[in-house]
């Protein structure tokens, strides 16, 4: 299945999906030293993002959190892309800073249709992200 999408930070990459529901603050909710989700409240609590596509709604939070973004990158800890309903300001700079593609306004509703585990391809040439393969 091919999602039509809006490219902010280019790069073409196929991973595994992890998803959060909810919006999440960089800084405070995830560790720029190990890429694990320290909100001990959040459903992700404990995972790592580390060579994930995350799959988010928006930032939230301090401007700080760019620098949390680019902290993952320098500390090998990063994503491999980051796709957002809305991608704002703080999630965009940091992306920028790190090199990580990252993706905005899906065409349809991912929440409804990827889960963590699904495997997709990001194609910012294209603006597309293909579903690979559903986790079962």
């Amino acid at each position: 299945m091919k999602i039509g999408i809006r490219p902010i930070v280019e790069g073409k990459v196929t991973g595994s999906v992890l998803l959060s529901p909810h919006p999440i603050s960089f800084l405070g909710d995830v560790d720029s030293e190990t890429g694990k989700i320290i909100d001990s409240e959040s459903s992700i609590y404990g995972k790592s993002l580390k060579n994930t596509i995350f799959v988010f709604p928006r930032g939230k939070g301090s401007t700080v959190g760019s620098y949390i973004i680019y902290g993952l990158r320098v500390n090998n800890v990063s994503p491999l892309a980051l796709v957002a309903e809305e991608a704002e300001t703080i999630v965009i700079a940091g992306a920028i800073l790190a090199g990580i593609p990252l993706v905005d306004l899906p065409d349809k509703d991912l929440f409804s249709i990827v889960k963590t585990g699904d495997i997709i391809t990001i194609d910012t040439s294209e603006k597309t992200l293909t579903i690979q393969k559903r986790e079962k």
